[in-house]
């Protein structure tokens, strides 16, 4: 049983001592003697103003600490619910951060306790993010026990239900993040479908956080500008080249990107990781905002000009400071957040390449992390750049067999397995992929094609939904395919799915519980034979 907080203890005292002096006082009105005069008006008055002041504050008090409700429109989408689960208060912070995340991208949220959870909320709502602590252990935050006890025994049916769990832990500690995958797990059972696989964080890991709070832009269709919640250092590297990879695309710009490390010492990575880039500005930006602001752009300030620090920072008004403030301005800058992107090539390639689509904003402009790598970076200019290990989607052992499914820029992540598996001598791969057209959109298509006619690739499933045909996603494909995938993860296989967050991943989803039924893909899962990386 958890111990009473200091707050509700405090509360019991000032209550006690309240009743305590009105008993005293209600005896001395009792007594006949006690006051001789009445009170004088103006001292009612201000009793009277008292009173009311002390209800106001407490009303005051009562409406800040109230639980935050976004006004929804009759119209407008459903409100994204987050629910923490905490024993110390981080995860109700990352709750907090997460929600005005996802404000800032235009969505509603609502936020709750997991002990304010009931059976009735969970099948009226179409999307939750739990932010769930694990204590002790691997138990649940005491706070969870009325969810413990009187909702997860029951047999619910969430099937309308869209979900995700950010689980918190320490591996120092037998059980890791052990109620974050209860809760992943019971969901599944009953039937709520996750938005991606859980993300651990062990012992507040700033890499781990980075990549939740991007996943949360993406949930807006869009990353978030928000600054990142645990900034780190970058590493400097050089664009070596970029070459655009379907013209003539109905589909958007797509270009490949190939990546150097500046002082020549290349890192190890495994298949399946990402690396985190820091964009920049366009410099035609930054110079218009100094020409504006009337400051000197070559300015130093702790040893990098002032045009530097802008670069890499949101913009403030060009109004708002004068030009004598250049210190203080860089002092108040906020950091443009990191984008994430798969990468495809492996260390013995000698480069980081990536394979990224150009976004454009609403106003026609492109997005910040695809503009800087397309547009704005120099050849041979400086890129910032970090990686992030992503152990959820590294491969299985080279004599498993393994399945890779995916679409679009999914197959960068999935063409580095592919090279990691083919040269330690892994035969045994599957690889299903679509795009819009092949003419145009067959992303390493030669590549891939050369790799199956020699043997590295055992079979390889295309579909392009613009050229006709049988089928036009790769969710076709594989349902077309079932008693094949049954074979191949009797035999053992790994399926790894990268793409789409919205269509694709779902729909292979459901195609992969419909042949090994929802048990079997549960067993799959669980044995980590069953993993995705989309957006």
């Amino acid at each position: 049983m958890s111990r009473p907080s200091r707050a509700a203890v405090g509360n019991l005292l000032a209550i006690t001592l309240l009743a305590v002096l009105a008993w005293l006082l209600l005896r001395l009105h009792l007594q006949e003697s006690w006051w001789q005069g009445a009170p004088l008006a103006t001292r009612w008055r201000w009793a009277a103003g008292s009173v009311a002041g002390y209800a106001a504050l407490c009303a005051l008090i009562w409406w800040r600490g109230r639980p935050r409700e976004d006004a929804i429109a009759a119209d407008g989408p459903a409100p994204i619910l987050l629910v923490w689960a905490s024993q110390t208060g981080f995860a109700r912070q990352l709750c907090e951060r997460s929600a005005e995340a996802l404000r800032a991208a235009g969505l509603p949220v609502r936020l709750r306790g997991l002990h304010q959870i009931d059976a009735g909320t969970l099948q009226q709502a179409s999307r939750i993010l739990f932010i769930a602590s694990t204590t002790g252990e691997g138990d649940a935050p005491d706070h969870a026990l009325p969810f413990l006890r009187n909702v997860m025994p029951q047999a619910l049916a969430v099937p309308q239900l869209q979900y995700a769990v950010l689980a918190l832990g320490d591996r120092s500690y037998g059980h890791f993040c052990a109620f974050g995958h209860q809760l992943d797990a019971w969901l599944r059972q009953h039937g709520a479908h996750p938005l991606f696989d859980t993300v651990e964080v062990d012992n507040a890991d700033p890499a781990a956080l980075r990549h939740w709070q991007q996943l949360l832009g993406q949930l807006g269709g869009s990353a978030t500008d928000l600054p990142d919640w645990n900034p780190a250092e970058y590493q400097h590297w050089q664009l070596r080249s970029r070459a655009l990879q379907n013209p003539g695309s109905p589909g958007a710009p797509t270009w490949q990107v190939a990546l150097v490390p500046a002082d020549g010492v290349l890192p190890a990575w495994q298949a399946g990781d990402v690396v985190e880039i820091g964009p920049r500005h366009a410099p035609a930006a930054v110079e218009a905002w100094l020409a504006e602001a009337g400051m000197d752009g070559a300015a130093m300030i702790d040893g990098q000009t002032l045009r530097t620090h802008l670069s890499r920072a949101h913009l403030p008004g060009a109004d708002e400071w004068p030009a004598s403030e250049s210190a203080a301005l860089v002092a108040s800058l906020r950091p443009l957040p990191h984008r994430e992107y798969s990468i495809a090539s492996m260390p013995v390639e000698g480069q980081v390449l990536l394979l990224l689509r150009r976004q454009l904003r609403p106003d026609g402009t492109p997005g910040l992390g695809s503009g800087w790598l397309c547009d704005h970076a120099e050849l041979g200019g400086r890129i910032d750049l970090r990686f992030r290990s992503n152990p959820n989607f590294h491969a299985p052992a080279h004599d498993a067999p393994l399945i890779l499914i995916g679409n679009g820029t999914g197959i960068a992540g999935l063409r580095a397995h592919l090279r990691a598996r083919i040269d330690a001598g892994a035969r045994r791969n599957w690889l299903l992929f679509g795009e819009r057209t092949q003419a145009h959109d067959f992303f390493f298509g030669d590549e891939l094609s050369a790799w199956h006619q020699a043997g590295g690739i055992q079979r390889l499933d295309t579909v392009f939904s613009r050229d006709g045909g049988e089928h036009r996603y790769v969710q076709d494909r594989l349902q077309a395919r079932l008693g094949e995938l049954r074979q191949w993860v009797r035999d053992g296989a790994t399926v790894l799915v990268c793409g789409s967050l919205q269509g694709m991943a779902p729909a292979v989803d459901a195609v992969i519980e419909q042949a090994l039924g929802r048990e079997g893909k549960e067993a799959l899962i669980v044995a980590g034979r069953y993993r995705r990386d989309v957006y």
